[in-house]
C-alpha cells in the first residue's frame, strides 16, 4: 500500500491532477445515470485506469503533453458513456444554446457521438504511443509514429471484436444500445477508418512539427 501512495506522490503534479479530473469525471458522468444497466461496461475499465495509472506511469513515465491527449480522450469517453454513446444529446445542448442542430449542419442521420470518439482515438493516441516508443523502446521519431499508425488500426480492430465479445457474454439483450450500432450494418468498419484517418492526420502533424523542430 506504501508503495501504491508513493506511485502517486511521485506523479508530476500536472499529471496527478489530471488523474483526478478524470475520476470526478467519472464520478459525475454516473450521478443520476440515465443508463444505470449499460453504464458499469462503460465506466469500470476507465476507473480501473485511473487506479493503475500512477503505477503505470512510474513504470513508463510520459510528458504532460502526451498524459493531457490521454485526458482529452478519456473524458470524451466517459460523456460518451454516460449516454451509451448513441443518446449524447448534443442537438439538444445546441439548441439550448440557441444554435443550429449538429445532425442539421452536418447532415447526420443518426448520432455521430461515437464516430467523433472513434476519430479522436487516433488524432490523441499517437502522440503518446509514438513518445513510449521513442522513450522505452529506443525507436527513432519516424518509426515511433509508423507504430503509432500500427497500434492505432490493430487496437480499434480488437476493440470491435471485445466490443461484441463483451455483449454477447455479458449483456446479450443490449448489444445493440451498447455496441452504439444505431442499425448500420458497417458500423465497426466505419468506427475503425475513423480512427486511422485521426492517426494519419496525427501522424502527418508530428511529423511535419518535428522537422521543423529537428
Amino acid at each position: 500500500m506504501t508503495s501504491y501512495l508513493d506511485a502517486w506522490r511521485d506523479l508530476p503534479r500536472p499529471q496527478f491532477f489530471m488523474l483526478l479530473v478524470l475520476a470526478v469525471a467519472v464520478g459525475l458522468a454516473n450521478v443520476r445515470q440515465p443508463y444505470p444497466e449499460i453504464a458499469p461496461l462503460h465506466h469500470i475499465p476507465t476507473l480501473l485506469l485511473v487506479l493503475a495509472a500512477p503505477l503505470l506511469l512510474g513504470r513508463w513515465p510520459l510528458s504532460n503533453k502526451a498524459v493531457g491527449a490521454l485526458l482529452i480522450f478519456w473524458l470524451l469517453h466517459t460523456l460518451g458513456g454516460r449516454y451509451t454513446y448513441s443518446n449524447v444529446p448534443y442537438d439538444e445542448w445546441a439548441h439550448a444554446l440557441n444554435g443550429p442542430a449538429f445532425s442539421d449542419m452536418f447532415g447526420l442521420a443518426r448520432n455521430g457521438y461515437d464516430r467523433l470518439v472513434h476519430f479522436a482515438f487516433g488524432l490523441l493516441w499517437v502522440l503518446p504511443f509514438s513518445e513510449a516508443m521513442r522513450r522505452h523502446a529506443g525507436m527513432g521519431r519516424r518509426g515511433s509514429l509508423w507504430m503509432a499508425l500500427l497500434f492505432v488500426g490493430t487496437a480499434s480492430a480488437l476493440y470491435e471484436i471485445f466490443e461484441w465479445m463483451l455483449t454477447i457474454l455479458l449483456a446479450p439483450d443490449m448489444a445493440n444500445e451498447y455496441n452504439g450500432q444505431q442499425g448500420d450494418m458497417w458500423d465497426a468498419q466505419k468506427d475503425m477508418a475513423a480512427a486511422i484517418v485521426g492517426a494519419v492526420i496525427a501522424a502527418l502533424w508530428h511529423g511535419r512539427k518535428s522537422k521543423r523542430t529537428g
